[in-house]
């Protein structure tokens, strides 16, 4: 059975809204090092400030997929 467009569209706009969320909870104990340091900040800060400025994009994009009745 072929996926419908709507399923497909559900899918990547769950994706695009987890992407985030798994960045800033999944990923906190890979990347939690005091070096190397970006612009001054221990990388982990880096990591979790580049996150939350991108979350919005993310969530953009996903608002983008619905679909307009």
């Amino acid at each position: 059975m072929r996926p419908t467009p709507l399923s497909t569209a559900l899918f990547g706009r769950v994706l695009l809204a987890a992407i985030p969320f798994a960045a800033l909870t999944v990923a906190i104990p890979l990347v939690n090092r005091i070096e190397p340091r970006i612009f001054g900040m221990p990388f982990l800060l880096g990591w979790i400030l580049a996150w939350i400025l991108a979350a919005p994009a993310f969530l953009w994009v996903a608002g983008k997929l619905e679909t307009r009745p």
